[in-house]
């Protein structure tokens, strides 16, 4: 069974981009456009891995981390916060809410895989 991967991102482009490579990585990809629309799609999927952008509209990626971590999941999906906020306090702000590992937009194939075998999604 393959790896299941929701990619949350208010730009069309990069969703396309990340689908394009999390499908050669073998995974099933998701999309939501917003965080309430990831809420929504975790609820009843259930991803393995959520890559998760920061900056969108309706509801931004710490506030959709925040709820995630409120629902009751017998196994939660690793987050990689996938941003162009680079500062330390970003970082450590969305580490301390839950997300797993952080990438730099633009990213390539190389980056996404290498972060998500650091999460053991690979």
């Amino acid at each position: 069974m393959s790896k299941t991967c929701l990619v949350v991102d208010d730009s069309k482009v990069i969703r396309k981009v990340a689908r394009h490579i999390l499908e050669t990585l073998e995974f099933s990809v998701e999309e939501a456009a917003d965080g309430s629309e990831a809420l929504e799609v975790c609820a009843g999927k259930r991803p393995d891995v959520v890559l998760l952008d920061w900056n969108m509209p309706v509801m931004g990626g710490m506030d959709f981390l925040r709820a995630l971590g409120a629902m009751a999941y017998p196994d939660k999906p690793k987050v990689v916060f996938c941003t162009t906020e680079n500062s330390g306090a970003h970082i450590r702000a969305a580490i301390e809410a839950g997300a797993d590992e952080y990438i730099m937009k633009p990213f390539d194939r190389d980056t996404l895989e290498s972060k998500l075998q650091i999460v053991g999604a690979l």
